[in-house]
């Protein structure tokens, strides 16, 4: 176990009054906590068993395909299947040792940093590096699973105290496997994942073994699809220099709203990640709009509490 427990957390933050009633002010309290350094070693496991790719854009404010807007061109021969897993990731459908026994540490060591205990049900692999549309975009999606309910009921804290504990991990560490960045994802166990492809890095055995088939993806509907949300995303950062701000956060939060429910509609149908709605999803992380909508968020803040010199 590492740290305290959970409720002892919550009350060295809130010595006063009921936690309930403050939860909105968590998330900066938790940040500060989050920065510590690593706290007492030990195993997270209950049994004992062994940005998106940043790239840089310039303008934004022009359509898509015009030159210095969000656009840049995604080749459809990245979305293509291969025969075989990622040979330098995977050694006949089994993850090579090298690469799980890494990954459990990092997962671990995560755990390790954290203020609070916390047990972990598993640690998985999955996206496109756990079936066979991996590229050169791909990243390699480490999953903790954890209990939320066991921690606390109020699920929508956990996941936001995990939020932000995982974001500060992935924004201060720069770790590949063969080339591939290292995401860190933590999971309800109680969550549903979509994935086609799930591996256990705890059992070293598929959860749910991929399946290898010739698709039709229908590429252009997805660039036709993403480009539409790109052009309203320029159209964001128009409303936010000329000032209309609270029109802009609404249409972030919109825009973002839209682009979560494309996505998980995609994965629910039976093409899964070759669906139209996920294609478009991959297109818009890796032209950079999904972190562009983030940085929207924190312009308009800045500027609403900025107070300028006289």
């Amino acid at each position: 176990m590492n740290g305290i427990n959970w409720r002892d957390f919550v009350d060295s933050i809130h010595e006063e009054g009921n936690y309930r009633s403050r939860i909105k002010s968590l998330d900066s309290d938790m940040a500060d906590y989050l920065d510590k350094g690593p706290q007492k070693k030990g195993s997270p496991y209950k049994t004992s068993r062994a940005d998106f790719r940043r790239k840089k854009f310039n303008d934004v404010s022009a359509p898509p395909g015009a030159a210095g807007g969000l656009e840049e061109e995604v080749e459809p021969e990245s979305f293509d299947v291969h025969e075989g897993l990622e040979p330098r990731i995977w050694h006949h459908e089994e993850l090579r040792p090298e690469i799980r026994k890494k990954l459990l540490k990092i997962a671990q060591d995560f755990i390790d940093n954290l203020p609070v205990e916390v047990d972990i049900e598993d640690v998985t692999l999955t996206g496109s590096l756990a079936n066979y549309n991996w590229s050169n975009y791909s990243d390699v999606d480490l999953h903790i699973i954890v209990d939320f309910l066991s921690i606390d009921e109020n699920r929508a804290l956990i996941k936001s105290f995990f939020d932000n504990a995982r974001m500060r991990w992935n924004n201060k560490h720069q770790i590949t496997m063969k080339g591939y960045d290292v995401e860190i994802y933590v999971e309800d166990a109680r969550e549903q994942h979509l994935s086609s492809g799930v591996y256990s890095l705890l059992n070293n055995e598929w959860i749910k073994r991929p399946q290898r088939f010739r698709n039709n993806i229908d590429f252009f509907a997805a660039r036709r699809k993403a480009d539409d949300i790109e052009f309203q995303v320029n159209i964001v950062n128009n409303l936010i220099s000329t000032g209309k701000l609270e029109t802009a956060m609404k249409n972030v939060a919109r825009l973002k709203k839209k682009i979560k429910d494309m996505r998980r509609a995609g994965l629910e149908s039976t093409m899964k990640e070759f669906s139209i709605e996920n294609i478009a999803f991959k297109i818009l992380r890796r032209n950079g709009v999904l972190r562009t909508l983030d940085n929207f968020k924190n312009q308009v803040y800045d500027r609403v509490m900025t107070i300028n010199e006289e």
